[in-house]
């Protein structure tokens, strides 16, 4: 037997009925219609909120990977030039030292050249002072033997023997 309503199948009991297949069929499409409306479509828009979000953390992320590779090459160019710089000054520094050392070098050899002139002619003003003091004391030792040579005559022995004692003199009075 077919029944619009219900179809039985067999002797075990087994029966269908179309009505309440229809009616619950009808309730999941409704459900289901439901769900897309407030469920799965909020959810998709959250979703494709959050994949948007992601990608633009990646994108924001790639950026500052970017600028920090280019600042850190800025810095490494900077620190390279820094070293030259610093080099430059250092090969600076001694050139400026070696020039210094040799105008020291050469202004201390004139100013010894300079002493050791000073002194030679202190010498030889003092060698010539004392030539003339001993010009002096010989020419005044001379005109002392003449007068007292003239005072008297004297044997040769007497000339010697006063030359001697004039000459201790002269010697004593020093």
């Amino acid at each position: 037997m077919l029944d619009s309503s219900i179809l039985v199948l067999g002797a075990g009991g087994f029966h269908l009925n179309i009505g309440d297949m229809l009616a619950s069929l009808i309730i999941f499409v409704v459900l289901l219609a439901l769900l897309k409306k407030f469920a799965w479509g909020p959810l998709m828009g959250i979703m494709i909120e959050r994949e948007q979000h992601i990608a633009n953390e990646i994108d924001t992320a790639e950026k500052n990977r970017s600028e920090a590779e280019r600042l850190a090459k800025e810095a490494q160019e900077q620190i390279k030039a820094t070293r030259q710089d610093a080099q430059e000054i250092i090969e600076n520094a001694k050139q400026t030292a070696k020039s210094q050392e040799q105008s020291i070098i050469t202004a201390a050899r004139q100013e010894a050249e300079r002493i050791k002139e000073s002194a030679r002619q202190e010498i030889e003003q003092e060698k010539d002072k004392a030539i003339q003091a001993l010009q002096d004391q010989v020419a005044s030792l001379s005109v002392r033997i003449a007068s007292k040579v003239i005072e008297k005559e004297l044997s040769e022995k007497d000339q010697e023997k006063l030359i001697n004692e004039y000459i201790k003199e002269v010697g004593e009075e020093r």
